[in-house]
């Protein structure tokens, strides 16, 4: 059976099919309503039911209150429909957001490389291509886990906007089902199951600033495509990476960020190690990001769109820092898919963007 979905104030009206979420039918028609966890923990996908009948699904009870139900509100990830229905969903206008349906891909494991003692990559070839904006991610269907893992894409898009091979680097969580099965049990020639793509986490080339990448652990694969793209489509404003690791074993790419410094006066590579031994010979940043950018910039940030990819902890540190710094809410942007544990550390609703 499928129902009419009307989005508002977009004035959208989509199928649904019986049993899928709001979100799913809304992404693969390439309209993005807000969302992070996707499991129904988060609440940023909150919508308001104007009209007709929904399922609220596995909704947290914390994420969606019951007074917030009796008032019609539902989330999008979880809530179903059970007739034709309107909601009045949170939508901003973004100028540099393309509309690009999320679609499902088949891809084959081409290569895997083991770039830090914790840290692997993983080279998918896809069984079509995918057009994504550098710094989007997809959900990868991992055999025994349920739902989806979210990995950002770490590989630019070519010049037409497409890849039909993507990158994907994965940490390992300790006593993660998810991370554990990809880099004990995936091997080269298997293949996955995968959708995208997903979030607004993108350049906003339009505005024409300065621009930060504030980046942690795993975090920098959405920064890496991101810069690749910029520098080779010929950006030419100012480009910062502050980049941090603990230690220099697990820093990696870190000669590709030094040699496109090197080429390009406009970009400017900052490694940091927060646990770096005297012994280690290490002559850069030491500290924590939010603490090498401070340093690096002298404590002012104004001027600049700031893109911030890594742990929790991580980015409320660093957007700490940047406010301190004169940089505000309107011009911070993050990475905004959240684990499920992730989930429980989401932000104050008061913060839209970040």
């Amino acid at each position: 059976m499928t129902y009419q979905l009307t989005i508002e104030p977009l004035g959208a009206t989509i199928d649904v099919e019986e049993g899928q979420t709001l979100l799913d039918a809304a992404l693969r028609q390439g309209i993005y309503i807000p969302h992070a966890c996707g499991h129904g923990l988060c609440g940023t996908c909150k919508v308001q039911v104007a009209d007709g009948d929904v399922d609220h699904g596995a909704a947290n009870p914390f994420a969606l209150l019951e007074m917030e139900r009796d008032d019609g509100k539902t989330l999008a990830c979880c809530a179903t429909l059970q007739s034709d229905a309107t909601i009045e969903a949170d939508i901003d206008d973004e100028p540099d957001a393309q509309i690009i349906p999320m679609r499902d891909f088949e891809a084959t494991v081409a290569r895997i490389e083991q770039l830090t003692p914790t840290i692997k990559a993983l080279h998918l070839r896809l069984n079509q291509p995918i057009r994504y904006q550098a710094g989007q991610y997809v959900q990868v269907q991992i055999p025994g886990v349920e739902g989806g893992r979210a990995f950002s894409i770490a590989n630019a898009p070519g010049a037409d906007g497409q890849s039909s091979e993507i990158e994907l680097n994965v940490r390992r969580v300790p006593g993660g089902a998810g991370t554990t099965w990809l880099h004990e049990s995936l091997h080269e020639g298997a293949r996955l199951q995968l959708s995208g793509p997903y979030g607004r986490f993108f350049v906003r080339r339009s505005a024409a600033m300065p621009m930060v990448f504030m980046a942690g652990g795993s975090g920098l694969s959405s920064p890496r495509a991101m810069i690749l793209e910029l520098l080779a489509s010929g950006c030419t404003q100012p480009i910062t990476l502050v980049y941090g690791q603990r230690n220099a074993q697990e820093l990696y790419y870190d000669a590709e960020f030094r040699a496109l410094a090197a080429r390009h006066p406009h970009f400017t590579y900052v490694p940091s190690l927060s646990e770096a031994a005297d012994s280690d010979g290490w002559d850069g940043a030491r500290g924590f990001v939010h603490e090498a950018a401070k340093a690096h910039f002298g404590g002012s940030f104004a001027g600049h769109k700031a893109y911030l990819c890594g742990p929790p902890p991580m980015i409320e540190a660093c957007i700490g820092t940047l406010m301190q710094g004169r940089l505000f809410e309107r011009d911070i942007y993050t990475e905004k898919f959240l684990s499920a544990a992730d989930a429980q550390q989401a932000r104050s609703p008061l913060f839209r963007t970040i």
